[in-house]
């Protein structure tokens, strides 16, 4: 398929994990594809590994400084003009106990999960076409609780309200805006908050579906709702988690 040919689309935080696949995916499918992170060298392997030549734009930004986001837009607008679509994808967790998470750590995940996805939408509409479509990378933790995760978890709630309300905002441009929510995803994030193989094992054995899923499950719901495949479909959150949220396993 290519689904994307003369497509434009940002994906924020798109150097490792869910974004790196989700960019993968989508030059595959013929997008020209800008990807962002915060770390030169990470951004400077992820473009390398990628190889899209013309059809890939690297740019170091961070999305909770207002500053990069504006150079970002210009520098999207001077490369191809405009988007078909945004994948804000960049985030950051802390994982442990309500009790033990400081000012700092809560200060740092609200300025990334929370305000940096919700400027990257405002910078990037100017430029995003109408009819185009916005992705928000949630989490499983928005309709399940985690014990280790209540900043974490409150922010992700925070990015799908900010899919339906803006799919009411935008509406009349026709641009589509949902959330997608991933389980245990097989992530450097993931695997920065599970301490070994035993945790990885317990986790797996809450899926009905028995495994962790793999970074391109996910980007296979990102493509298909950036697509026009999924023209009538906003406002909405998309979970890929092997069945996690909603069913047991069988024993």
């Amino acid at each position: 398929m290519e689904r994307f040919t003369h497509h434009t689309v940002l994906i924020t935080g798109g150097t490792t994990g869910i974004g790196y696949a989700t960019a993968r995916r989508l030059l595959d499918e013929g997008a020209h594809v800008v990807i962002t992170g915060r770390d030169e060298h990470r951004l400077a392997k992820a473009s390398a590994e990628l190889a899209a030549g013309e059809r890939l734009l690297a740019v170091r930004a961070d999305v909770a400084d207002l500053a990069d986001l504006d150079s970002l837009a210009s520098r999207v607008g001077s490369w191809r003009g405009g988007l078909d679509a945004v994948f804000a994808n960049a985030g950051t967790g802390v994982f442990k106990p309500g009790a033990e998470i400081t000012e700092a750590e809560f200060d740092q995940s609200t300025a990334v999960n929370f305000k940096g996805v919700f400027f990257t939408v405002q910078k990037a509409l100017p430029l995003l076409r109408d009819g185009g479509a916005i992705v928000l990378n949630a989490s499983w933790t928005l309709h399940r609780g985690l014990p280790v995760a209540s900043v974490y978890s409150a922010t992700k709630a925070a990015v799908h309200n900010l899919a339906r309300t803006l799919g009411s905002d935008l509406a009349p441009r026709r641009i589509r805006v949902n959330s997608v929510s991933p389980g245990f995803i097989d992530t450097e994030m993931y695997r920065g908050a599970t301490a070994d193989a035993e945790a990885d094992a317990r986790n797996a054995a809450q899926v009905p579906l028995g495994t962790i899923g793999r970074a391109a499950d996910v980007a296979a719901a990102v493509a298909f709702l950036a697509s026009a495949d999924a023209a009538y479909i906003t406002g909405q959150d998309l979970v890929i988690d092997g069945g996690l949220t909603g069913s047991f396993p069988n024993p």
